[in-house]
């Protein structure tokens, strides 16, 4: 079996490692334009020694932000901010990719360290959309119901913005579909009751989630490879499922996605989640064994032995570590040192290396 430090080919990009950043909201851009804490915050991960980066969500339109701090690709001016980032990240041998979002019914929410609720328009928030008219909990707003023609705008919107992501040298794409934004919010019968061609059967429901997939792998290049993030589960009765999530990665693997980032939750406030070290890693197994299709680990992984045991035993291909990153942007090269591996460290911090750590 490959272990953490072996290289993985996904379509014509091949990755150093097996660890990769999870895509974390900072919150910080300007009118969705990416500023110097991005190329700061995601230069310093970047030559961490991780050979995947995910950027954070990142909306394909105003409405689809979840705060006014979000990143952007719904306009063209968006590009050459992100541009910076993907270009430094592939200098250094780390694969940028993006994450494209919507958040639906779950946006014109404060930012991630401020209160979470609608944001009034005095505050600059924004009308949201979802499925159906359903809050998301206390203090959310009352969401619009898309109608036909709002949801074949969403579709074009995601294609658009996977357009200019190529455009700024994205190396990877990741569509957001999990966490309780739109894509999940059609997903799960808690969030969508329509009774069209959108909603009621499991076909119906993940109807445009396959929609979305099929626009973005049309505009992203075929040499690229595509991701996509689902929660396998809201932990909640009735709730999308993890035999549901399975069934639909075995149509997206036909439809050109290459490896599932595995979450879970955010559907709804009051899920039960039995959180603990690598609570999620069970599902990604299970999607890559009977969807077969690549996956990637996520959720309070935190040593390199964990990580390496994951790869080892075929629970997934990949581990993407998120708080740890932000705790230690190298956690990567000592996590090599730690396994027996060897790393390779950025010329302008050799002096800082451990013997015998380096690669040769």
């Amino acid at each position: 079996m490959p272990h953490l430090f072996e290289p993985l080919k996904l379509r014509d990009i091949v990755l150093a490692n097996r660890i990769g950043i999870p895509p974390m909201c900072q919150y910080s851009a300007n009118e969705g334009r990416a500023t110097s804490w991005h190329f700061v915050h995601y230069g310093s991960r970047a030559v961490g020694g991780a050979a995947l980066m995910i950027i954070e969500a990142t909306a394909v339109a105003p409405e689809g932000r979840i705060s006014p701090g979000d990143l952007g690709l719904w306009d063209d001016s968006q590009i050459e901010p992100l541009a910076r980032v993907a270009q430094f990240a592939k200098e250094y041998g780390c694969v940028a990719a993006v994450q494209l979002a919507h958040a639906g019914r779950k946006g014109s929410a404060g930012r991630g360290w401020q209160r979470q609720g609608t944001l009034s328009a005095g505050e600059g928030g924004w009308t949201t959309v979802a499925p159906s008219a359903l809050a998301f909990g206390e203090g959310y707003a009352v969401p619009r119901e898309l109608d036909a023609a709002g949801i074949r705008q969403v579709v074009q919107q995601f294609a658009a913005a996977a357009d200019r992501a190529r455009a700024a040298g994205f190396q990877s794409m990741e569509i957001h579909a999990a966490h309780g934004y739109l894509l999940h919010q059609f997903l799960s019968p808690l969030s969508n009751r329509r009774s069209d061609a959108y909603g009621g059967s499991f076909d119906k429901r993940t109807r445009l989630a396959r929609e979305v997939v099929s626009a973005v792998r049309a505009k992203w290049p075929e040499r690229l490879p595509l991701l996509i993030r689902l929660s396998a589960t809201d932990w909640v009765e009735g709730g999308w499922n993890v035999e549901e999530t399975i069934a639909l990665c075995r149509t997206l693997r036909d439809l050109g996605v290459d490896l599932v980032d595995v979450s879970s939750a955010g559907l709804v406030p009051a899920a039960k989640i039995p959180a603990g070290p690598g609570f999620q890693t069970e599902f990604a197994a299970r999607i890559r064994k009977e969807a077969g299709v690549a996956t990637a680990a996520v959720g309070l992984i935190t040593s390199p032995a964990q990580a390496d045991h994951i790869i080892r035993t075929g629970q997934a291909d990949m581990v993407l570590l998120g708080r740890e990153i932000l705790r230690n942007p190298y956690w990567p090269m000592i996590a090599a040192q730690a396994l027996g591996q060897v790393a390779s460290w950025p010329p302008q911090y050799l002096r800082a290396a451990p013997a015998g750590s380096l690669a040769r």
